[in-house]
């Protein structure tokens, strides 16, 4: 019997690993949950393959995605990360990376945990989209769009709808894995 996959994890084994294993399965804990957001948003404007064979890069030079530690880096810290060829070499979302970790801790201070304030977004639950095929799914809904408008008013940076759409669906709080696909999960409320 043929293994049944999303259709756009099957060009490469590092997709197919990364589909597998990580993508779409809920995640509570606040430090997967800030590396997802930087990897994400070092994504927009590129593909996603690129930023998931730089992620050990991104782990060696982010402080494995401490956002304390990140929150502290310096524009020193910028100026050594653009020449270093582990990341993306982009300004901008190196700056967004630090600013992000800053707002990041903001909502730990307010609401306990990154993880208590994103999940609520959700009431909690998973949303099941369960597709017949992976474009049937959409970029931007409502939710993401709402998600990326708190965020922003919170000082985040390069987490726009169809970014927070893509850290919603990576993180679990959407399954859109398609009917019948080898890495899709029942839908199940987080208490």
């Amino acid at each position: 019997m043929q293994t049944i996959r999303c259709a756009w994890c099957l060009g490469s084994p590092d997709y197919i690993d990364y589909h597998d294993n990580e993508w779409g399965k809920p995640v509570y804990d606040d430090k997967t949950l800030f590396e997802c957001i930087v990897l994400e948003s070092a994504q927009a404007g590129l593909s996603w393959i690129t930023i998931l064979r730089k992620r050990e890069g991104y782990r060696a030079l982010f402080h494995h995605f401490d956002p304390i530690k990140v929150a502290a880096m310096t524009e020193g810290d910028v100026a050594r990360l653009l020449l270093d060829e582990r990341i993306v070499r982009h300004r901008a979302k190196i700056e967004a990376t630090i600013n992000n970790a800053k707002a990041f801790l903001k909502i730990v201070d307010k609401f306990g945990s990154f993880s208590d304030y994103y999940w609520a977004f959700s009431d909690h639950n998973i949303i099941d989209h369960p597709l017949k095929h992976h474009t049937d799914g959409p970029a931007v809904t409502e939710l993401s769009t709402r998600f990326a408008k708190d965020l922003k008013k919170r000082g985040f940076k390069f987490l726009g709808p169809t970014t927070c759409y893509a850290f919603m669906q990576a993180t679990g709080m959407v399954n859109d894995h398609i009917e019948g696909c080898v890495a899709r999960q029942n839908p199940t409320k987080h208490d």
